[in-house]
């Protein structure tokens, strides 16, 4: 089947260069951007029943800028306010900037990594061993900060202050694809959740990362492009390979 339309579940590229508008000008594709997940935040009252409490801690450590957001409408919703002499330890430097948008950048102590890894901020946290680090999660998330942190020894508490929810459709919007492309597990289960009798058929599923593509197996759905490969690293790249096969 001829591929026309396709449904990527990620938000609109900020850029017009982005490649899939060359994808969708190259065969004539029109392609949709809808995520199926949305993050939000925890309340106060949510919050504060995991009895930590913010002020206890002199460091913060952000994985990512979702994690700077509801740190800190949470401490606005809470009326915390955050000395000057905390500290931020964020994966990179692109995270570290972000932090501008709630402070003064300059008058704070904030230290980042170079390769976006946990493992390379560690050097830096570890030079600061007697901080007490708090770090702000998602309800979803894997056991590799702590880890890493209490294999150095560093006193610290994870804080769920953010989740992952289905960004349920409403009955006006079309879903009439030709392809569905997902970035993560939640996207897979949003689309069960919100159509609980989806019948795939003829319908293209392609993902990106391998817990993404387990978990439509998982689904009892077909798999029909998976990236990354060697071949294909991006979704883009795998895209356009699979568009311009199926449309020959």
């Amino acid at each position: 089947m001829k591929i026309t339309k396709v449904l990527v579940s990620q938000p609109k590229p900020a850029s017009e260069k982005s490649p899939y508008y060359d994808i969708a000008e190259r065969y004539g594709v029109k392609i949709d951007f809808r995520p199926f997940i949305k993050v939000e935040s925890l309340s106060a009252k949510e919050f504060r029943q995991q009895k930590i409490s913010i002020l206890d801690h002199t460091a913060v450590i952000f994985t990512s800028r979702h994690a700077i957001d509801h740190f800190f409408s949470l401490c606005t919703e809470m009326r915390v306010a955050i000395p000057e002499t905390m500290k931020y330890f964020c994966v990179t430097e692109a995270v570290a900037l972000y932090i501008q948008k709630y402070v003064q950048y300059r008058k704070r102590k904030i230290f980042f990594g170079a390769t976006g890894k946990i493992e390379d901020l560690v050097p830096s946290i570890v030079k600061h061993k007697t901080e007490k680090y708090l770090v702000p999660m998602s309800d979803v998330h894997n056991d590799d900060v702590k880890n890493l942190l209490d294999k150095n020894g560093i006193q610290h508490t994870e804080a769920v202050m953010y989740r992952t929810v289905s960004n349920d459709f409403t009955s006006e919007e079309e879903f009439d694809y030709d392809m569905l492309v997902f970035f993560s597990p939640a996207g897979v289960t949003s689309l069960k959740k919100n159509f609980p009798d989806f019948n795939q058929k003829e319908i293209k599923i392609g993902t990106f990362g391998s817990t993404t593509a387990q978990a439509v197996r998982d689904a009892g759905l077909r798999l029909d492009l998976e990236a990354p490969t060697v071949q294909a690293p991006s979704m883009t790249a795998a895209l356009d390979m699979f568009i311009k096969e199926n449309n020959k």
